[in-house]
Formats: C-alpha cells, sequence, structure tokens
C-alpha cells in the first residue's frame, strides 16, 4: 500500500441530526485552505471560534476550528477539524467547501490508514480504534482502549524481543562451528525457550478471551415446539421479546437478542421447533433452525423436565455438527417439582432450570462463561481479531516445533524465524498491501 498525502476530507460524525458535527481535513500544508475556509490562520491546537466561509466569502456556518500541524496530528500530516451545528445540510455544505479547496472524499478508514502509515499508530492498534467505536460491551470498549494504548503491541514486542535474542545465540551457533562449547547450551538457550513458549502461550490465551469480548457468544436455542425456548430468550433478555403460547409451533422464524453476562456479548437466537410438519412456513423456520445451528458456537437443547430427554430429542442431538457445543437445558422444572441443578457426565452436561420463574438462571448464565472460556476478573486481555489469534497460534506452533530441533540448530533458527514473522504481521511490520487494505476498508469514513 503506498502512502497517499494528498488532502483527504470527510464528515467524522454520525449521520443525521444533531448538536455538533465535525468535518475533518487531513494533507500535506492546510494553511492555504484554512485561510480560505476561515479568513484567519488558526494557531495550532487551541479551538478558534469563528465562521466557516463559502467562496464567495458568505458564511455557511458558525462554529469551532482547530489546526493541528504536523507531525503532531492524528494522522501525522496537517489536521484540520471543523465543528459546527451537527446538520445533515450544514455538514454537506462545508465538506463540498473542502472538497472545492482541493480535497478529496476520504475513503473508510483514511484518516487511521494514514497514521499507520506515518508511524503514528501500529497495525493492532489501528485495529483496535475500529474495536473501540464498534464495542458493544464496557468490558470491550476498555480492552479495546488497552490495545489502543499499545499494551497488545508491547506484550508482542516483548515476546520479539526474547525470540531475537535467542535467534543471535543459535545464529552465533551456526556463525562458529569449530567452538568447543555448545553456545545454545553456555547461555541456557533451553530455559530461554521454554520460556519463550510459556510466555507466547499466555498471550495467545489473553488474546482468545479478548476476541471473545469482541465477537461474543453465538447460542442457539433448539428442541422440539413447546419444551419454553421463547421463554428462556425472554428470560435472558429480560423482556417480552417473543410470542410465548402453549400452542406448538408459535415460533415460526428466528428472533435474535444481543445481551451481556459479567460484560462479555452473547448473540442469542430462539428458533421454530424442530418436528416433522406438513405446514409449509413452518417447515421454512425449521430449515432457518437448522442453518443456525450449523453456525453456533454453543446449542442449548431443551427438553421437558417432566419427559426427560427422548428419543427424539438424541435423534436431534445426532444431527448438531460435531463442533458444535451442546447443553442440555431440562425446563420447567417448576412444574417437574424438582430442583434447580447441574449435572456433568462424560458426554453432555446437562441444566435443570426454569425459564418462567428464573429458577437456575444463575447456573446456565456461568455454564455460558465457562463454555466460552471466560475467566472472572481478568483484566489485562487483549482485543485480539481472529488474524491475530492465527499469527499467534502459528508463532506457537514454530517455536514449539523449536524445541525439538536443539541438536539440528540450522533447523532451531529456522522455526524461530517462521515465529519471528508471525509475530511482525500483528504490528504490522510486514504486511501485505492487499491485508493492509481489507483491513481499512472495513472502517467508518471520517475514521
Amino acid at each position: 500500500m503506498t502512502a497517499r498525502d494528498d488532502p483527504i476530507a470527510a464528515i467524522a460524525t454520525a449521520p443525521g441530526r444533531g448538536g455538533i458535527g465535525v468535518v475533518r481535513v487531513s494533507g500535506k500544508n492546510l494553511a492555504p485552505m484554512a485561510q480560505a475556509l476561515l479568513g484567519e490562520q488558526p494557531a495550532a491546537r487551541l479551538a478558534l471560534k469563528t465562521a466557516f466561509r463559502d467562496a464567495d466569502g458568505a458564511a455557511i456556518d458558525e462554529g469551532i476550528a482547530l489546526f493541528f500541524p504536523a507531525p503532531r496530528s492524528y494522522t501525522g500530516e496537517d489536521v484540520l477539524e471543523l465543528q459546527g451545528h451537527g446538520g445533515p445540510v450544514v455538514m454537506q455544505m462545508l465538506l463540498q467547501r473542502c472538497l472545492g479547496l482541493g480535497a478529496r472524499l476520504a475513503e473508510p478508514g483514511e484518516f487511521t490508514r494514514r497514521a499507520f502509515l506515518n508511524d503514528k499508530l501500529d497495525l493492532a492498534q489501528a485495529e483496535s480504534v475500529a474495536d473501540l467505536i464498534e464495542a458493544a460491551t464496557a468490558s470491550a470498549a476498555r480492552c479495546a482502549l488497552r490495545s489502543l494504548r499499545g499494551e497488545f503491541s508491547a506484550a508482542i514486542e516483548e515476546l520479539l524481543r526474547q525470540l531475537i535474542e535467542l535467534r543471535m545465540l543459535v545464529e552465533a551457533t551456526l556463525d562458529f562451528p569449530e567452538e568447543e562449547l555448545d553456545p545454545l547450551d553456555r547461555a541456557n538457550a533451553r530455559e530461554r525457550h521454554a520460556r519463550l513458549v510459556k510466555a507466547i502461550d499466555g498471550a495467545l490465551a489473553k488474546s482468545r478471551q479478548g476476541s471473545l469480548l469482541r465477537n461474543g457468544l453465538h447460542v442457539v436455542l433448539a428442541g422440539q415446539p413447546n419444551v419454553g425456548k421463547s421463554s428462556l430468550l425472554n428470560r435472558l433478555a429480560g423482556e417480552e421479546l417473543a410470542i410465548v403460547t402453549a400452542i406448538p409451533g408459535t415460533t415460526r422464524d428466528s428472533v435474535r437478542q444481543a445481551i451481556q453476562i459479567d460484560g462479555v456479548p452473547l448473540n442469542i437466537v430462539d428458533t421454530a421447533g424442530l418436528r416433522d410438519t406438513q405446514d409449509e412456513v413452518e417447515r421454512l423456520g425449521i430449515a432457518r433452525t437448522w442453518s443456525e445451528i450449523g453456525k453456533a458456537d454453543v446449542v442449548l437443547l431443551l427438553v421437558d423436565a417432566r419427559a426427560g430427554v427422548t428419543r427424539e430429542d438424541l435423534a436431534l442431538v445426532e444431527r448438531i455438527p460435531a463442533g458444535v457445543r451442546r447443553l442440555f437445558v431440562h425446563n420447567k422444572i417448576d412444574l417437574a417439582g424438582s430442583a434447580p441443578l447441574v449435572q456433568r457426565e462424560q458426554t453432555a452436561t446437562s441444566l435443570h432450570l426454569s425459564a418462567k420463574t428464573g429458577a437456575g438462571m444463575d447456573l446456565l448464565r456461568a455454564e455460558l462463561l465457562a463454555v466460552a472460556g471466560w475467566q472472572q476478573g481478568a483484566e489485562d486481555l487483549f482485543m485480539a481479531r481472529e488474524r491475530h489469534l492465527a499469527a499467534l497460534r502459528l508463532a506457537a506452533q514454530h517455536a514449539a516445533r523449536a524445541g525439538g530441533q536443539f541438536d539440528r540448530p540450522e533447523l532451531f533458527a529456522e522455526e524461530l524465524r517462521l515465529a519471528q514473522e508471525q509475530l511482525n504481521s500483528i504490528t504490522g511490520e510486514f504486511a501485505a498491501d492487499d491485508l493492509l487494505g481489507e483491513i481499512f476498508s472495513r472502517f467508518c469514513i471520517g475514521k
């Protein structure tokens, strides 16, 4: 991806009406543009109350102008921010004025892309900007902010430091093979390698937790008709989202709701009851149910606590894809006269609860967090994306393979080099142009 320094402009606030709207401009030498817009040169990093003027000198709006000269700005270029009244017509007039003065409309994520290319942010920090904007919970927002401040990048840099030091020892062995003493043994390379493997595994574990905060857990409620799936959705959501009746087949289509448990986002999907039916609409709903099950992280298979797990329920379990976790939920314990309970067996985990009364719901919430792999009280997580997890997994694999090559330094060195490449890709020290384009294209315009 080549660096471009032509001026770009965009509305940086959300579409619609608001008290304040912001137009942001970035590029080289924006002083002439500022002079034309404002009628004067604003001082660096000082708020200037002024009128924004059109080509004839008439006022478009009045507001605040902020000028950030390069390199002390978000993008590393000159940045001009115009804060006016947040009406869509006014914002468009102001944006068109900036475009008329030589700027072009910014592409999605182009401001942050320029910050990356100008070494104001590394790639992991740049991605955390979008993660902070899109955070679904307060925990996710705090996690994204830590990554934006560079904590994730610092952890990766520490792994790289350890790895490079170990590579230096290996290279010394290869460069001076005539030495009688093996430098790897002399420098406690085995201990260094063990510490490196442990550190990479630790970073991967924290990243998995952070990825959960970013993506959430996809939970599908499934089972035969009239076992209480809609009631359970309503209980989890804390409101009446789905219609609940005693008539089997009431739910014909999927009902979705985003909730959170202890700061962890969950996407809950209530589905049509699974049964043989001649009703064409219900059959379409059942087909969608199986489609949702195929995409789930975990399936809650609801059964009536009074009947327990039937042959029909076991037949449904057989159709659930092997990679999808499943939990049996014995609902309606209020009618069965039993108490809330968690039963763990080698092949399945069962929970006994009542969606109607709420008895046992805390057990379900705790079990969902356990299935997700969530650890309570974690405050040093990394807001990781799938590409970060993939890179860390590969780095861990290469580092582990290196441990079996102590007697062959050239292979040991090669595995360490491959591990270093994976870690470098996280912060963007080595990143392909198409990867950068894919990452920044998902940002909003104006950021």
